[in-house]
């Protein structure tokens, strides 16, 4: 399922117009972007939890050539499945 497929679902179970259904499913994903970039939580009872992750910086390598390369810190996006959802899945 794409957003737009998303949109639509949301849009058939609710009273919403395609494009208010767009227009929440747009705004619930720029709510969950702007809290991870303060560097906060987003807890969803039922459905699961987004956070950052935090990985160090570390030396590669370069598979073609053998060549050592430095890979930079990164922040990273990380989604835990709350009991909701996983009990949902495995029904």
């Amino acid at each position: 399922m794409n957003k737009g497929e998303l949109a639509a679902a949301v849009a058939e179970k609710t009273d919403l117009s395609k494009a208010q259904a767009t227009d929440a499913v747009e705004a619930v994903f720029g709510c969950i972007t702007d809290a991870l970039k303060k560097g906060e939580e987003v807890r969803v009872l039922g459905f699961g939890n987004f956070a950052i992750s935090e990985r160090a910086a570390s030396t590669g390598r370069n598979p073609q050539t053998g060549e050592k390369i430095e890979i930079k810190a990164s922040k990273q996006a990380k989604f835990k499945p709350g009991k909701g959802l996983k009990d949902a899945v495995n029904s």
